[in-house]
């Protein structure tokens, strides 16, 4: 999907908004890192990206959900379908995404993006596990659903999860679809669904 992503206000320069606020902001060099930033990944975050995800899923359920070559093809295919979350320059969580174009995730969705399609196929959530239990999941997501509605066309998300995830997703406005046709050995999955819409951004007070 090679898309233009139109304005996001998560990613608007802070010089913009004190433009927009009326402030003439002087010009001055910057020394640190911003302290929390939302951003696109890109091949550069791959590391980081599969280091995060093989600690999280390796001792829950044996593999990852992408394996490092499948991290960098979406990073590289897709990238405006990712988001991930920094802190200090260090990125604490992070989504994947990639395109698909049928009604239900089949077993090649779990590796394949294709592109101008109207649904995006969330493949992985992850959080770094110094900074979990604090409801950065929650967070990153919202944001992520609320970006979606920048990407032209999108009109749906997909993803899989076990039934302890499903409430999780539930909360974030996702709903059931039934059991997934995709298999991995000793797992079964809920495959859910989230309509996207085409209203402005809400307002909320996300605490980042």
């Amino acid at each position: 999907m090679t898309h233009q992503v139109s304005r996001s206000p998560f990613s608007k320069p802070f010089y913009m908004r004190s433009l927009a606020d009326g402030v003439n902001p002087r010009p001055q060099r910057r020394h640190t890192l911003p302290a929390s930033e939302f951003r696109n990944l890109t091949p550069q975050d791959a590391i980081s990206v599969f280091e995060i995800e093989r600690e999280a899923f390796v001792s829950v359920s044996g593999e990852c959900p992408l394996t490092l070559d499948e991290v960098l093809s979406f990073l590289s295919q897709c990238p405006e379908l990712s988001l991930g979350w920094f802190e200090e320059g260090q990125l604490v969580a992070f989504i994947i995404g990639s395109g698909w174009g049928k009604e239900r995730l089949q077993q090649e969705a779990m590796n394949q993006h294709i592109p101008e399609t109207s649904a995006v196929h969330i493949h992985v959530l992850s959080v770094h596990r110094h900074a979990r239990q604090q409801g950065k999941g929650s967070i990153l997501l919202w944001r992520y659903l609320q970006y979606l509605r920048c990407v032209p066309g999108l009109r749906r998300a997909l993803l899989i999860c076990e039934d302890f995830l499903v409430p999780f997703y539930q909360k974030a406005g996702f709903k059931e679809k039934g059991p997934s046709d995709i298999t991995v050995p000793n797992l079964t999955f809920q495959e859910m669904e989230y309509h996207i819409g085409g209203a402005a951004y809400a307002r909320r007070n996300s605490g980042c």
